[in-house]
């Protein structure tokens, strides 16, 4: 059990949501809300509307959330790596890439249980554009706050509403962290000369990003039609009897160019967050394996990586 990257996970996630969260939020609204033509006029109309506050709509509770949902991904990831290796008399040995890309696909998957409700939060929040700041729009909120909305949804909804959109978002997280480790194995390959020599912090960064870019190409698509059976019936009447009708429905009404409709805004959020995500991690693995002098610079091997949330 590799409890250093439990913990070291947890701290780069929280990292990660906290300089990713607005541009987030501004994804889920374009996703969601038919108002919201573009990224530079969703900026400005959050601003004019609700102020720099309305970008961070929602966070607190995933950031709360974020060190559970790490561990098990970087558990899950970590120790299914293990498995295999040993499963073919080769523990001490580099993991090959298809090693590398299924023990991604089941962390991926392995995190829905516990990033479900959480995350249907977030997007309910985000999504609430009314301003708190004029007693007329106040009246008009649905909910107060995480706590008002996770009780609200087990309310109204069950505790089968918490794990609404819990489909897509397997589909999307399973391949998206999947693609997010091989590429992140080739690109750090590519830039050692496919020896063992450590990597700068520039080059450490620099491959997280990309990598978190090809992860959100693969998981938007999915992204899309799990935001959209999260807010489906909140501001009306339902329009979607499930996964597939959502699937077919979205793209009957809007093409099949909607699916890849934040993309943009995906891989922008995409670069920094991983590039934080991955300077915490190595830094924090680093200095918890071997004291202060393991922080001096990372050592990455094109096929020994550890996960990051993109």
């Amino acid at each position: 059990m590799h409890i250093v990257d439990f913990v070291s996970g947890s701290v780069a996630g929280a990292c990660g949501v906290t300089v990713g969260f607005p541009l987030d939020t501004v994804k889920v609204r374009i996703q969601t809300q038919k108002q919201f033509t573009g990224v530079y006029q969703c900026v400005l109309e959050t601003i004019s509307k609700e102020g720099v506050h309305g970008f961070f709509k929602g966070m607190s509770f995933p950031l709360t959330t974020v060190s559970l949902t790490s561990s098990v991904v970087f558990g899950t990831y970590r120790n299914c790596l293990q498995c295999m290796k040993q499963a073919r008399g080769a523990e001490w040995s580099p993991s090959t890439k298809l090693e590398i890309f299924l023990a991604g696909m089941v962390g991926g998957v392995a995190q829905t249980s516990v990033m479900s409700p959480g995350d249907i939060v977030k997007v309910r929040l985000q999504c609430q554009t009314e301003s708190a700041r004029e007693g007329a729009n106040k009246l008009r909120l649905k909910y107060r706050g995480p706590v008002h909305c996770l009780l609200s949804i087990v309310k109204e909804e069950g505790l089968r509403g918490l794990y609404r959109g819990a489909l897509p978002l397997m589909l999307r997280d399973g391949p998206s962290y999947a693609t997010y480790f091989l590429t992140y194995a080739t690109v750090s390959e590519w830039m050692s000369g496919g020896s063992n020599e450590k990597l700068h912090w520039s080059g450490v960064m620099l491959a997280g990003g990309v990598a978190g870019m090809a992860g959100w190409f693969v998981g938007t698509p999915m992204d899309v039609i799990k935001a959209r059976l999260q807010m489906d019936g909140v501001r009306g009447p339902k329009r979607y009897r499930g996964f597939f009708h959502c699937v077919a429905e979205t793209a009957r009404a809007e093409g099949a160019a909607v699916f890849f409709k934040s993309l943009g805004i995906n891989c922008l959020r995409a670069f920094p967050v991983n590039m934080v995500v991955f300077f915490t991690y190595e830094v924090l693995t680093g200095f918890l394996r071997t004291g202060p002098g393991g922080v001096d610079s990372p050592h990455v091997h094109p096929f020994r990586l550890f996960p990051c949330t993109c």
